[in-house]
């Protein structure tokens, strides 16, 4: 089987591409896809415990610590003592923080409507069946189970 006809190729080829295409347009504002996702993980409401945004975000907590930091050094978030747990601390936005995050909504939204607007509803559909089986696979150890490597 060649590379390109396998499914985790394919993902990665993609993923890969989409990233690139998300840094790109991040570049023009001065910030980063990470960060950019970061933002748009953050409750605007209530702020975001900073526990909590690594698995929201399927992120290691050392990474992220990189990128808060960096966000946090560039004014687009603050951290505040969680009124709720005296030990932890919430993630917020600032106002520039919002305005970023405003940004990134609008490019994630015509990078959707793009896709939608060359992929039928159907096809959108047995997409999200198809990842949504993967992971199911995945996270329920279901893939190498029975396999074993010698």
């Amino acid at each position: 089987m060649q590379k390109e006809q396998t499914i985790d190729h394919t993902l990665r080829a993609t993923w890969q591409s989409v990233a690139k295409m998300y840094n790109e347009q991040a570049a023009k504002h001065d910030s980063t896809m990470a960060m950019a996702f970061v933002l748009l993980n953050i409750d605007v409401e209530n702020g975001t415990p900073s526990t909590a945004l690594g698995p929201l975000m399927g992120m290691e907590s050392t990474s992220l610590s990189r990128i808060l930091k960096s966000m946090e050094e560039k004014g687009l978030i603050y951290r505040e003592k969680n009124p709720e747990d005296g030990r932890g601390i919430l993630i917020k936005t600032t106002e520039f923080g919002l305005e970023k995050r405003n940004i990134s909504k609008e490019h994630v939204l015509i990078f959707n409507e793009t896709v939608r607007k060359h992929i039928s509803e159907e096809k959108i559909n047995h997409f999200f069946e198809v990842t949504e089986t993967i992971n199911s696979l995945i996270n329920n150890r279901k893939i190498f189970e029975n396999n074993s490597t010698k």
